[in-house]
């Protein structure tokens, strides 16, 4: 499940590639989405926290980045308004979105209650 863009164990989705990268694919183990900004100090922040978590629950969980000004039919699909948004897909569906920054510990919570 990676495409050309992976550096990490993150998949860089775009418009075109959201529906099979994290919609489709949520069916069979759920997907946290970090919709994210170039200029977004926070954002930056977060990448190495988020890549840490791909490696760390790859089994259970799918991580994707999508960059909200290069991508924003899916921000105005999803509501995205402020970055970063993460968000959970099962089946589908957002099951869960938190706005901002969150160190790596409590986001691991988080994800926990939803894995």
């Amino acid at each position: 499940m990676k495409n050309a863009d992976t550096t990490s164990a993150v998949i860089k989705v775009t418009d075109d590639t959201f529906q099979d990268f994290v919609v489709s694919s949520s069916f069979s183990k759920p997907v946290l989405v970090d919709f994210w900004a170039q200029w977004c100090p926070p954002c930056h922040m977060l990448s190495p926290v988020l890549d840490e978590i791909a490696a760390e629950l790859s089994d259970t969980l799918t991580v994707a980045k999508i960059d909200v000004d290069e991508n924003q039919v899916t921000a105005q699909r999803y509501g995205i308004l402020a970055m970063p948004t993460l968000s959970v897909f099962r089946n589908g569906e957002v099951i869960s979105q938190v706005v901002g920054a969150r160190p790596k510990r409590r986001l691991l919570v988080d994800l926990s209650a939803l894995l």
